[in-house]
């Protein structure tokens, strides 16, 4: 499989891994000064300086001519700043020192000053990459210990070449996260909380693109791409690129925001390369600064990390969500533990309106099997699943393969959402089991052992446009993933009776000694009532009254409720108890609790499944709750013929022999 390059050219698959490596064996110099940990903090903003570098190398002379008669290179007036771009060949960005990589290292001694110059020169939207990797420290201390000329010389090697007709945008941002990766399995930390591998990329943008009919009919369509956790911008790029092979005469215009300043140096970088306006491109926490409040998207892709905690984040996602439907967090929150449906409801804040003729949006989002299920009816997660199916939001919903992903073996999900549905698949959601649609890496990279190719997103793009019943499809109502939770009780039956262990209860019930009760002459007044077993709590109370009356002891209210507890016991023949106003009591240790689909009317649920087993329970109404929840294992079962006894049999004969050698051997 190749990658089509920008002079027409295609790069093997390999080129990312084979210039991870190369440009991972330049850390080796530094081994010993530095840590493995600090190889990241040193190598990447080098690998973006010599990206940068290639890029503007050919047109260095043009730019120098374009700077004379300006005055003041920090201050550019708009005609200016025009005049530059147009001298880099219309890139948004360029650099007015008189050096390059290559030309800073003619003069060893002053390398550093040399070099702190040349990023000097870059425009201020690349100044911002370096400074986000605190570049500057970074080159004294390598001057400090005699290694900055050796890195700066390893990286303008002719093996070195990163302009963009050798390596392409795509091929660069796959080396740029294959470094990550290795840096951070160098020092176990996650990097797939990063970036998104780019096959999975490929399969949510041509989900996404497969139901946008404008694109192929529109003669110059206009569409903004968004990621709210960029990383290193991959989904991004995809996006653009693949947009655009659709319709060549497409405007993308992307923005993101992105939480880590090392990733999102490298977006910013790479979206510069791409022509993008990086003013787009935005560092922050997008969960409590939204740096894009006001704005709405045409298409959007996200991969938030799985797990995500957000206690740190609590007080202003709180704020936010008490805003309601005016703000992002309307429909619920989920546990604290795993805030993935808080990007996902981020992303439904941001789509396009469909009213007045608007085209609305489209999104792709991974996240692991939790949001399907987790939490019960009235929970936060499943309101928010309520809003989704209610609101036909949900487009689609792709089981992907385990090992997937770099930093996790588990089962993860595209969810496809848009308000934009086609007519035909309005008021449904689509469930795929792409589990099986894999194959098998040639070498592991961390934990991902599997990748799609491109047959298999072809197939699983098919599956969703075709939107028919297979083994591998299914097409639902959005009803059919919502149920009804209602409240089973029945009626508390007691027994009561006066005896040694009652006693002993009653003794350690606080209230009598705090209300200054003699819980002796208590005892000897309900001693006298006898062992008879009462099945009426009614008929008990009143013997405890008459036992009572000639003694000097005086009960309340509350002192009967406790005398009561301590000296009943429940008994399936007990008369039912019944409250101050003659309602039945519940037993809160025979309460249940039923799903019964939305589909399913509650009574007569009621009456058929649970009447029969149970003819005095009855539904508590007031606690009667809606959840939804996505079933998806459940829809695609396949139900596997278990082994025959006389083949276990034979496996254990075959073990208990292997293990009888050993044995043997051990013993000689």
């Amino acid at each position: 499989m190749g990658t089509i390059l920008n002079n027409g050219t295609a790069k093997k698959s390999e080129v990312p891994q084979n210039l991870a490596q190369l440009i991972w064996q330049i850390a080796d110099l530094l081994r010993g000064p530095y840590r493995p940990a600090q190889y990241g903090g040193i190598i990447l903003p080098f690998t973006v300086l010599r990206r940068l570098d290639c890029v503007l190398e050919p047109t260095k002379d043009a730019v120098l001519k374009a700077t004379v008669g300006i005055k003041d290179l920090e201050n550019l007036r708009l005609d200016e700043r025009l005049r530059l771009e147009r001298a880099t060949k219309d890139y948004k960005f360029y650099n007015t020192s008189k050096f390059t990589m290559t030309t800073a290292l003619g003069d060893q001694a002053n390398l550093r000053a040399n070099l702190e110059d040349y990023i000097a020169g870059f425009s201020p939207n690349v100044r911002d990459v370096f400074e986000r990797y605190s570049f500057s420290q970074r080159l004294h201390e390598l001057d400090e210990r005699n290694l900055l000329y050796k890195i700066a010389r390893r990286f303008t090697a002719d093996d070195v070449d990163l302009h963009p007709t050798k390596i392409s945008n795509a091929d660069m941002g796959s080396a740029f996260e294959e470094l990550i990766r290795k840096f951070a399995d160098s020092v176990d930390e996650k990097p797939g909380e990063h970036f998104t591998p780019r096959d999975a990329i490929r399969l949510m943008v041509d989900l996404v693109l497969a139901g946008d009919e404008d694109l192929q009919t529109n003669p110059r369509p206009l569409r903004t791409v968004y990621d709210p956790t960029a990383g290193t911008g991959g989904m991004l790029s995809i996006a653009e690129d693949r947009i655009k092979e659709h319709n060549a005469n497409a405007s993308v215009t992307a923005y993101a925001q992105e939480i880590s300043p090392e990733s999102y140096a490298i977006c910013k970088a790479d979206m510069l390369i791409k022509g993008q306006d990086v003013g787009n491109i935005v560092y922050g926490n997008t969960l409590t600064h939204d740096k894009f409040a006001d704005i709405k998207f045409d298409l959007m892709f996200s991969n938030p990390p799985y797990g995500y905690d957000w206690k740190i984040e609590q007080d202003a996602i709180n704020e936010d969500a008490a805003r309601g439907f005016n703000g992002r967090f309307g429909p619920g929150l989920p546990r604290i533990s795993d805030g993935q449906m808080l990007f996902l409801l981020h992303l439904v804040s941001k789509m396009q309106p469909t009213k007045n003729g608007g085209r609305g949006s489209r999104i792709a989002i991974v996240m692991s099997g939790s949001p399907l299920f987790a939490g019960g009816a009235g929970s936060g997660e499943s309101d928010i699943r309520k809003y989704l199916f209610t609101n036909d939001l949900v487009e689609a919903i792709i089981g992907l393969p385990t090992e997937m992903f770099y930093n996790t073996g588990i089962t993860t999900y595209i969810w496809v959402l848009a308000n934009n549905k086609a007519e035909e698949r309005r008021g449904f959601t689509q469930l795929i089991d792409a589990t099986e649609f894999f194959e098998k890496m040639p070498k592991s990279l961390g934990s991902k052992r599997r990748y799609l190719s491109d047959l298999n997103i072809a197939r699983i793009v098919k599956i969703h446009g075709e939107a028919e019943q297979s083994i591998y499809s299914k097409i639902l109502p959005n009803d059919s993933f919502g149920y009804s939770t209602i409240v089973v009780e029945r009626p508390l039956r007691l027994k009561y009776q006066v005896g040694p262990q009652g006693l002993a209860l009653l003794a350690q019930q606080k209230i009598f000694s705090r209300d200054g009760i003699d819980l002796e002459i208590l005892q000897k007044a309900l001693i006298a009532i006898g062992s008879e077993v009462f099945k009426s709590r009614e008929t008990f109370t009143k013997a405890i009254f008459r036992a009572l009356k000639n003694s000097a002891v005086s009960l309340k209210p509350a002192h009967v409720k406790a005398l009561l507890a301590s000296l009943s016991s429940r008994d399936e023949d007990g008369d039912i108890c019944r409250d101050g106003k003659g309602n039945v009591e519940p037993d809160p240790d025979l309460r249940d609790t039923e799903n019964i689909p939305l589909s399913d009317d509650v009574q007569e649920y009621f009456a058929r499944e649970i009447l029969p087993h149970v003819p005095d329970a009855w539904i508590d109404r007031e606690k009667t709750r809606i959840g939804y929840e996505v079933p998806f294992t459940r829809y695609f079962y396949k139900y596997q013929q278990p082994r025959s006894l006389h083949e276990i049999d034979a496996d254990l004969q075959a073990v208990t022999a292997e293990i009888l050698i050993a044995l043997r051997k051990l013993a000689v």
